[in-house]
């Protein structure tokens, strides 16, 4: 025998030996994936001791009248701050607070909805193709914070020419009754005090552009309300459904308490946005209802789709990861831009180094406290 032969033989032999070695970790390993896998996203007892109808059921019926106390709370909190002149909107710890309830939202959108939607879009009972190829949060995401800025653009452009229209017929009204024979009396006899007739035309002429800067900000604040809520009902009702259709108590039972605070901190910074948009009782008990109202809602709709929604089943995973991420993306925009650089960049802050550095602590903070409730929520 050749010696190229016998090295071959060897060759042969050594690939052999490794193979009839690792051949009982492939066996033991390789296989196992993909029925763990598949027992992951077949069967939702597949958690083990975890899987406990009864009790889950028990712990969603706690749920849901807490959390919705829990959002109420939160929400009205800022709407009943008029009686304390410390919490006024004109007042420094109005601001702070403000800024602390806007890092709450912006780490709602990065450390509890942005990693959610993640992980439903890469879930492994998801097909790889396309779903494994494309990075679909990221991207839904950025068209969301897109889409959010033309709706905020075209609703501010809405209100502010229907606001114009109706001050045209005021001016005119205005006009008529300023060349009315009244008026042509209070100017004459006011005709030899020149300078205070000059200075009270000044001061007419300087209170409308006063007005019409107040109520643009006005129109604007009512804008962010408008849009921040459809962000926090869109993941609000998400992660109820999620909560209301599971049965693992090792999930649901820390998912109560942090959902609570969630919607404590939450219903803060709306509520302050609720409040300096000025609307009347029944706007204001619209918008605290239906923020209050849509987690246990969410957990409701899971406990009658229970027989039939299955979270780990594709459609769920695809369905439930996209509005994650247009939910993140809403809230992202909403948070840095509306809310915080809105503020920032506002007089109030710019005029004051100490405000500022106040006011980024308590983002600091919001957003930290926030973040560690993720390991739960």
């Amino acid at each position: 025998m050749s010696s190229r032969t016998q090295q071959h033989a060897l060759l042969h032999l050594a690939v052999l030996v490794l193979f009839a070695a690792a051949a009982p970790f492939l066996a033991n390993a390789q296989p196992a994936a993909p029925d763990q896998t598949a027992a992951v996203c077949t069967d939702p007892a597949a958690d083990g001791a975890c899987h406990n109808v009864p009790k889950a059921l028990r712990l969603k019926l706690i749920a849901i009248p807490t959390i919705l106390v829990s959002s109420v709370i939160g929400v009205c909190l800022p709407l009943f701050s008029r009686s304390v002149p410390a919490l006024r909107p004109d007042r420094n710890l109005f601001v702070i607070v403000k800024a602390f309830a806007s890092g709450v939202i912006l780490a709602t959108g990065y450390m509890h909805v942005l990693p959610d939607s993640f992980n439903n879009l890469t879930s492994p009972c998801l097909p790889p193709k396309p779903w494994g190829d494309f990075s679909f949060t990221a991207f839904v995401a950025m068209l969301a914070a897109l889409s959010t800025l033309m709706v905020d653009s075209l609703m501010l452009t809405f209100y502010n020419r229907r606001a114009k229209q109706g001050g045209a017929s005021a001016s005119g009204a205005a006009v008529a009754d300023h060349e009315s024979p009244a008026h042509g009396h209070w100017h004459g006899h006011g005709h030899g005090h020149g300078d205070i007739v000059v200075a009270a035309e000044n001061a007419d002429v300087a209170k409308p552009d006063g007005d019409e800067a107040s109520k643009v900000q006005l129109r604007r604040n009512r804008v962010v309300v408008q849009v921040l809520e459809m962000g926090i009902v869109v993941h609000s009702v998400v992660i109820g459904l999620g909560m209301g259709a599971s049965q693992s108590v090792c999930t649901i039972r820390p998912l109560v308490a942090a959902m609570c605070f969630h919607q404590l901190f939450e219903g803060m910074g709306l509520g302050g946005c609720i409040l300096q948009a000025e609307y009347g009782a029944r706007m204001n008990s619209a918008l605290v209802f239906f923020f209050s109202t849509t987690t246990p809602f969410g957990i409701a709709l899971g406990l009658a789709l229970t027989k039939v929604y299955r979270e780990n089943s594709p459609t769920a995973l695809i369905v439930v990861g996209l509005l994650n991420a247009a939910s993140a993306g809403l809230l992202h925009y909403m948070a840095l831009v509306e809310l915080l650089a809105a503020d920032f960049m506002g007089p109030k802050l710019q005029g004051s180094v100490k405000l500022q550095l106040l006011s980024f602590l308590a983002v600091l903070l919001g957003a930290g406290g926030m973040s560690v409730m993720a390991k739960w929520a």
